[in-house]
């Protein structure tokens, strides 16, 4: 295990011969770098530079990937995050786990590469060792860097065999506008370029594939999940958002809501996958055609 910096924090390299990801070594649980074995370009955004204010201290974003958890409930969904990380390793992989004072919630993060491809299961867990119940949702955050395109599956043909009910929906935050350039609907996809804008944007949906994705510098970053589409999920019944403004795109996606007594956890795991795509055609229909090709489609 080789040790790195991340913008002046120790960080572990877990390397791989597809893939090498690098978490940080004393917060978090973060992951802050993604990259392609024999490139040094992360796949992952960085914002460093970012950061805002909270009774506990100042909270960073950095970049990458972290777990939160849902309702937001600001200010303490983002108590700043750093020192007493626990770091286990095993056989293909890490442990990161930390107690949360603020809230008495332990956050683990599993990472784990595969062997065979460029991809990693990433495994979340919440625990809650606060002497009083909770209501969550574990809530895994990925930041991207922007000018890529996030993509939405939308669901094909009726849910079950009745034709007449509804069988999409698309969550709007309040400053959110539905003219937003950025977004692009198709029958098929929900695309959300992300260009630089003056003003943030936001959508959710109730994902029914499993996978939501980001195409960037000829990659295509594709998420899995498990949808649980017949749980109750926050955000309108959101498991998939999207966020973006001038300096990033969020790709997210949301476990159930539950109540957890105290020692009871919550889980939710993506898997990873990075496909090397080119230069593509990125109209809807453009995208659908290498999604059929990927066999995501």
């Amino acid at each position: 295990m080789r040790h790195g910096d991340f913008y002046g924090e120790q960080t572990l390299l877990l390397e791989g011969e597809h893939l090498n990801v690098e978490v940080l070594a004393e917060a978090g649980p973060r992951i802050v770098r993604l990259m392609l074995s024999g490139s040094s370009e992360n796949v992952l955004g960085e914002v460093a530079d970012i950061g805002w204010d909270t009774p506990w201290g100042r909270f960073q974003p950095r970049g990458g990937h972290r777990l939160w958890y849902a309702p937001e409930n600001p200010p303490l969904a983002s108590a700043p995050d750093e020192g007493d990380l626990v770091v286990g390793e095993g056989a293909h992989g890490l442990r990161l786990e930390r107690v949360e004072p603020q809230s008495g919630l332990r956050k683990v993060m599993e990472v784990e590469l595969a062997a065979d491809r460029a991809a990693v299961t990433v495994r979340h867990c919440i625990r809650n060792e606060h002497d009083a119940a909770v209501e969550l949702a574990p809530w895994a955050i990925t930041i991207l860097p922007p000018g890529g395109i996030a993509l939405l599956p939308q669901q094909k043909g009726p849910i079950g065999e009745n034709e007449y009910l509804p069988n999409r929906t698309l969550v709007l935050w309040p400053y959110s506008s539905v003219s937003d350039p950025r977004l692009e609907l198709g029958d098929e996809l929900v695309l959300v370029r992300a260009n630089a804008a003056p003003s943030p944007f936001k959508i959710g949906h109730l994902n029914r594939a499993g996978w939501a994705a980001y195409l960037f510098g000829g990659v295509l970053f594709c998420k899995h999940f498990d949808p649980r589409a017949e749980c109750v999920h926050a955000d309108l019944n959101s498991n998939v958002e999207v966020y973006c403004n001038d300096r990033l795109l969020e790709l997210e996606t949301q476990a159930p809501l539950s109540i957890l007594e105290p020692d009871a956890e919550a889980t939710l795991e993506e898997r990873w996958e990075l496909h090397q795509v080119g230069a593509v055609d990125s109209s809807v229909e453009g995208l659908s055609a290498l999604l059929t090709k990927l066999g995501l489609a």
